[in-house]
């Protein structure tokens, strides 16, 4: 199987104002593309994993990305490295999703701590990218665990996951 993959973003805002004589505006717009090549090198990723989620009340999950996520093929999937994460939580969401944070064996590079967190509110996104070779390393059995949790009570949360990364 080989990977082709390109995460973009697209920043737009525009502000503007009243004044005697003609209204200012100011106008700001930041794009950043990173294409990712089949490979396993800089820029590159041979793995992929995609889900659309559904937590129940209070619920959580540990997502291990060092051989049980599998793939669109149902190929078992290790990540070494990890290039692009995207959470997504769903608009009609009550509660938070709520990323990072896993007790034991916990995915912490992306992070500043092994216990710290990230809360996605309803209808937001969390996405983090790192193309060089370094990338997001994953460590098999002491630090490949993502957690991703409902942020309440009451109400089930649903999210979109899409992991990109290498295998080596």
């Amino acid at each position: 199987m080989t990977v082709n993959s390109r995460v973009a973003l697209d920043l737009m805002a525009l502000l503007t104002g009243a004044h005697d004589f003609s209204p200012p505006s100011a106008q700001m717009q930041i794009a950043r593309s990173w294409p990712l090549a089949p490979g396993t090198g800089a820029r590159q990723a041979d793995r992929v994993f995609s889900d659309r989620r559904t937590l129940a009340a209070s619920a959580s999950e540990n997502l291990d990305l060092a051989g049980v996520l599998t793939d669109a093929f149902g190929a078992v999937l290790t990540f070494a490295r990890v290039r692009a994460l995207m959470i997504a939580a769903s608009a009609s969401n009550t509660n938070a999703v709520v990323v990072g944070g896993a007790a034991s064996n916990a995915w912490a590079t992306p992070f500043g701590d092994a216990s710290d967190k990230v809360n996605v509110r309803p209808g937001g996104a969390l996405l983090l990218v790192a193309p060089d070779a370094t990338a997001y390393a994953v460590t098999a059995s002491t630090g490949d665990v993502l957690q991703v949790a409902n942020g309440g009570s009451g109400t089930g949360v649903t999210y979109d996951v899409v992991i990109l990364g290498a295998s080596a």
